[in-house]
């Protein structure tokens, strides 16, 4: 098995959760501010709650702040999601049009089992402050 990325496991870690936490800020963004523009009409339903949940998680996801319990519920409101919106159409994702939700809820189900990792607020917390960085 290649090694090579070994040493850099933390940063590209930190780095998914940071880039997977902005992509999820945007959706709220759009469902709750209608930017950028969403071209069809939301559901209130769908733009309070889920677009509430879906910039607050997205941003604290992003900034690695209560890492854990903001993953677990954008997580869960992503498998809702499918079987709402995606799973009553068909049960295969690439069929009902409901990848994206599946890959979010499976990438926050990670973020929330493995946590925040380095460049994280709640890291900084736990560490008195300081910027911590990866373990070599």
């Amino acid at each position: 098995m290649a090694s090579f990325m070994t040493k850099y496991e933390s940063h590209t870690y930190a780095l998914l959760r940071i880039i997977v936490g902005f992509l999820f800020f945007w959706h709220g963004m759009q469902k709750l501010f209608n930017f950028p523009p969403a071209g069809w009409e939301i559901p209130a339903m769908v733009k309070y709650v889920a677009g509430s949940i879906e910039l607050v998680g997205g941003a604290l996801i992003a900034v690695g702040l209560l890492t854990r319990w903001a993953a677990f519920l954008c997580s869960g409101l992503m498998a809702a999601a499918y079987w709402t919106a995606h799973g009553t159409n068909h049960v295969l994702p690439i069929v009902n049009d409901g990848e994206l939700a599946v890959l979010y809820c499976f990438v926050f189900l990670a973020i929330a089992s493995q946590g925040p990792g380095i460049w994280s607020i709640d890291a900084m917390r736990e560490s008195g402050g300081e910027v911590p960085e990866a373990i070599t």
